[in-house]
Order: C-alpha cells, then sequence, then structure tokens
C-alpha cells in the first residue's frame, strides 16, 4: 500500500535537493521544473509568495511527469495548505514553525516540512506531525549548528534551507541533514527568464557535489 510520503522520500533517496522556485511571476515555472528534472533534481518547491504559484502549480501537476516530487512552500495558513493540495501539491513547506498549518497537513494526510530554528521549534513542529523540519536560515549557524541540534534530536529529520551553494552542501549532507531546500544557488534566475542551459549546469555542479563517490 502506497502512502503519499513515499514519493517525496524516493525523491530525496535519489537527490536530496529540494529546488525552491519563487520569482515575480510562475510563467516559467513548468520550464524550469522540466529542466531540473532532466538533469536528476527531483524534487520542486513552488512558493506561494509568487503570483501565479497556485495556478502553475495546478497546471503543472495535471501532467506532472512520474519522479517528480511537486510541493507548495511559504504556505502559512490552513486555507493556504488546503488551496495548494487541491491544485496539486504533494507536500507541503512552511517558513515558520505554524502549527495550525502542520494540523491541517496531517488532517489532509501530505507531508509537512514546517521551518524552524532553535531546538524548542524543531521539537515543537516534530511532534505535532511534521514528516521532515526545514532548518531556516540554515547559513546563520551553517554546518556546526546543523551537527549540534542533531546531537539531542538524532531522530528528527532536517533539511537545511537558505543561503546553502554548491561548496556547502557536501557539508550539510556530512552533519547529518537529510536534504537540502535550494533556491537562489541552484535556481538562478531561470524562472527570471534566465539561461535554461546555465540552470543545468549549475545543477550538474550542484548535484556532482553531493553524490557518493
Amino acid at each position: 500500500m502506497t502512502s503519499p510520503y513515499d514519493g517525496l522520500r524516493a525523491a530525496l533517496a535519489a537527490a536530496p535537493v529540494i529546488a525552491i522556485l519563487r520569482s515575480s511571476s510562475a510563467t516559467r515555472f513548468a520550464e524550469v521544473t522540466d529542466v531540473l528534472l532532466a538533469s536528476g533534481v527531483r524534487a520542486a518547491e513552488f512558493t506561494l509568495t509568487t503570483p501565479g504559484a497556485l495556478d502553475a502549480l495546478r497546471e503543472y501537476a495535471a501532467d506532472a511527469p512520474p519522479g517528480l516530487a511537486l510541493g507548495a512552500g511559504t504556505v502559512t495558513t490552513p486555507a493556504d495548505a488546503r488551496a495548494a493540495v487541491e491544485a496539486g501539491a504533494t507536500y507541503l513547506i512552511t517558513p515558520a514553525t505554524c502549527t495550525d498549518v502542520i494540523a491541517e497537513a496531517v488532517r489532509l494526510d501530505v507531508p509537512v516540512l514546517p521551518g524552524a530554528y532553535t531546538p524548542t521549534e524543531i521539537l515543537t513542529a516534530w511532534r505535532a506531525g511534521a514528516a521532515m523540519v526545514k532548518l531556516f536560515p540554515a547559513a546563520t549557524g551553517g554546518p556546526a549548528y546543523l551537527k549540534a541540534v542533531r546531537a539531542p534530536l538524532p531522530d528528527v529529520p532536517l533539511v537545511p534551507t537558505g543561503g546553502i551553494g554548491a561548496a556547502d552542501a557536501p557539508a550539510y549532507l556530512a552533519a547529518g541533514a537529510t536534504a537540502l531546500g535550494v533556491g537562489g544557488p541552484l535556481v538562478g534566475d531561470a524562472c527570471e527568464g534566465g539561461s535554461l542551459a546555465a540552470l543545468t549546469d549549475r545543477a550538474a555542479a550542484f548535484l556532482d557535489g553531493i553524490r557518493p563517490r
């Protein structure tokens, strides 16, 4: 019997990266996601702060390619959660420890990755029903902070997000990250009309740095 969690787990097992798509417009989200998937990134987050994100999510989810975990990010209210799932999101990501959103995701039986930073926030999110916890903003403390937090909370899967470049990625994974949430350093200006060939190159560089040797 399959679980709503299986698709996200499989995508992150193949490549432990969630690509964060945030822009002034969602018109290029589908094209960018296709390029990322072809490059080996199998999880994408359409952020709800982007104008048109829900429509883009709905359109892409209607014919989503196999092997892709398609989620919604910057989900801050239960209404956002319901709208995103209705549009086709298979997981939800919040910027903070939004316990009402976590509860709604649990009710909808959809994985949720709440944002948290302190041990108290992380444990609160985990106990409330988080599938994983987004450690945000990760760059503030870096891999050393991730490692320190994991020492007393080894069972909480953490997804550091914010300011993680290709050169930093291996250290975060070595410190115990389950996956990495990556926006600008990976996506760059692709959503704003930038080169898709350059996006392919960035994705290749990112994944080459974290693949087992």
